[in-house]
Parts: C-alpha cells; structure tokens; sequence
C-alpha cells in the first residue's frame, strides 16, 4: 500500500490516481492517515461486501423458520472446540 503526504497528492494527483490502480494510496496529513484512494474496482469490490443489517424482530415468520432449519456445514464441527460453555 502506497503512502503520500496531502501536500504531494495535491501537487501531482494523476500519479497517485493511476497508482490507486494497482494498490490502495494512503494520504497522510500531519503524519497521521487522512484518506485512502481506491480504484474504482476495488471500490465497487468492496461495496458488494456490505451487509443489510436490521433488527431481529423485523425477521419475517418464513426468515424464522428458514433460520430453524438452517444446519452449520459438516467442515464447521472443527471449530466446536471454539465455543463457550456458558
């Protein structure tokens, strides 16, 4: 990952556009990271990463019964060893 003071970003921002690219460019201000520049792959990469997030008792009564029958995959029983015993 690339780094760049805001001053050097401002005087010649293509070359860190095109540098963006290849790798994320990080814009630091004060010797502190201010800005990250994508490209607009990664970006787009990145967003259909989020997630939908709401409140459990917006679940539909078809989403209760989907998570009911849900069944952890046969390769997760090795991490069970992981649990709690609470």
């Amino acid at each position: 990952m690339g780094k760049v003071s805001s001053t050097e970003f401002v005087r010649t921002p293509g070359q860190f556009q095109d540098q963006a690219q290849r790798e994320p460019v990080i814009i630091m201000k004060h010797n502190r990271e201010h800005a990250v520049i994508l490209s607009a792959e990664e970006y787009r990469r990145l967003k259909r990463r989020d997630r939908l997030v709401f409140r459990a008792g917006e679940l539909s009564d078809a989403d209760i019964a989907a998570i009911r029958k849900a069944a952890a995959p046969a390769g997760a029983a090795a991490f069970d060893d992981e649990m709690d015993e609470r």
